[in-house]
């Protein structure tokens, strides 16, 4: 993969990262045609960059067939328009399996999640993003971080073995803390893209973060734009602007270790007529009351 591609790759995350959900048919299977009319909503509304598999798309509770599914949907919508970010994880086979599959069907980029085991050491971490980076030389690769644990220069390690690792998803809900994590790890080595979305987007681009991923844009494209727009041009009285537009949303989707994260947003669609609100366990359907306060929040953006 030449340098120009990866710079292509790297000016791609340097932008709002979406996540689209994953909608399901009343059968309980993925809906195909709903799905791609949600994508063509974003592409439509200035979104370049998808995340087929991310934890708004419900990675964890679909079936490896299902998850290879959206990623060639996904990539078949977005066409020349938009830049494919596909998420893997799992085991490592299964791992360097999505990746594999992803590179073959035409994705730019994969994003390998946090790994799911209670057991994670430094040196085991390297090991494991080395493994999937080491098996799709060709696509750019982008750790997804959420270990406070974890050190800068163990990101910076993991380059050193595979230059295809070109940026980081940085989840920690700490400023001071990605902070230095960028630096030990080498600052300008990597795009920083602010992994907690929007509520965070402005802590983390002070701190040198160029992007942001957002679930909330499958809801109201253009906030998550705007926002990018401003902090771009260092108008953060401007994206917090929009930050206070969207707080109640936010928290919404926090609230209890973040327990209806995925719930909220496809709940703020389907209150918009574009998408059925069910989720998998073990997510839930939003309560009555929830629901109405969502209803309510989203009314009020006049989308």
């Amino acid at each position: 993969m030449s340098g120009v591609a990866f710079d292509t790759q790297r000016a791609a995350l340097a932008d709002v990262v979406a996540i689209p959900v994953t909608p399901f048919a009343e059968d309980g299977t993925v809906d195909r045609d709903v799905h791609r009319a949600l994508l063509r909503r974003l592409l439509d509304g200035g979104v370049r960059t998808l995340t087929p598999g991310g934890n708004t798309g419900e990675f964890y509770a679909l079936t490896p067939e299902e998850r290879r599914s959206v990623t060639e949907l996904t990539l078949e919508e977005a066409g020349e328009s938009a830049t494919v970010l596909v998420g893997v994880g799992h085991d490592v086979p299964t791992a360097v399996a999505t990746a594999r599959h992803a590179a073959e069907r035409g994705a730019a980029m994969v994003m390998v999640h946090q790994p799911a085991h209670p057991y994670v050491s430094p040196a085991g971490w390297v090991d494991y993003h080395r493994a999937i980076a080491e098996a799709v030389p060709g696509l750019g690769v982008v750790p997804y971080v959420r270990d406070a644990r974890l050190h800068g220069s163990r990101l910076s390690e993991l380059a050193d073995h595979c230059p295809n690792v070109i940026g980081v998803k940085y989840a920690v809900p700490d400023a001071a803390r990605f902070a230095a994590f960028a630096r030990d790890a080498g600052l300008d080595r990597f795009v920083w893209v602010a992994g907690l979305a929007e509520p965070y987007a402005p802590s983390y681009f002070s701190a040198g973060a160029t992007g942001f991923t957002s679930g909330l844009v499958n809801v109201a494209p253009a906030m998550s734009l705007n926002m990018i727009t401003a902090l771009r041009s260092g108008d953060y009285r401007a994206a917090m602007k929009v930050w206070e537009r969207i707080r109640s949303f936010e928290e919404l989707r926090s609230a209890d270790g973040s327990a209806d994260n995925v719930a909220v947003v496809k709940d703020a669609l389907a209150s918009l007529g574009l998408c059925r609100r069910s989720v998998r366990p073990p997510s839930r359907t939003l309560p009555e009351q929830t629901r109405a306060e969502v209803a309510r929040i989203v009314a009020g953006w006049c989308l």
